[in-house]
């Protein structure tokens, strides 16, 4: 059997111009969201690739938006005070799966098995830090996605 070398979530989805093409879509399908078009009225036209950006290096990929936007404290930043419920969060993880089908995305239960991972930890962690008092830790470290991850309790 030959070594072969699995590739990183980001390889497998097809790269930066899928993740350009998925944000892109979904925030076209987020305007005529009643739930979450309100949560997204005020964003501006590079919120998609700055999106794009930000999960291909979560999912493998190369590190631009840490080296463009500073990672993942800026991200959080994003979500202060938001207020962001556990029903807008739920319409997003599924409007972006949505978009995914809609994309023709990979579909393949390892791979959907670990975006869907992926952004249910990510959602929950916006939701928290969307709500009064959360802070944010300059020193937050970028989040690393793979096959399989399981990132343990959630200590703050």
């Amino acid at each position: 059997m030959p070594d072969t070398e699995v590739p990183t979530l980001y390889q497998w989805l097809g790269g930066i111009e899928a993740l350009t093409r998925l944000t892109t879509r979904f925030y076209e399908n987020v305007k005529a969201d009643p739930l979450l078009a309100p949560v997204f009225a005020h964003m501006d036209g590079e919120h998609p690739a700055h999106v794009a950006a930000f999960l291909a290096e979560v999912l493998g990929g190369p590190t631009d938006y840490s080296q463009s936007h500073g990672g993942h404290p800026h991200m959080i930043r994003q979500h202060l005070n938001r207020h962001l419920q556990q029903e807008q969060r739920r319409r997003w993880v599924a409007l972006l799966l949505e978009t995914a089908d809609e994309l023709a995305m990979p579909d393949d239960p390892e791979f959907r098995s670990a975006l869907v991972g992926y952004l249910e930890w990510g959602s929950r962690l916006a939701v928290i830090n969307s709500q009064p008092g959360a802070t944010v830790d300059a020193d937050a470290p970028m989040p690393r996605w793979g096959w399989g991850e399981v990132k343990g309790p959630y200590s703050g």
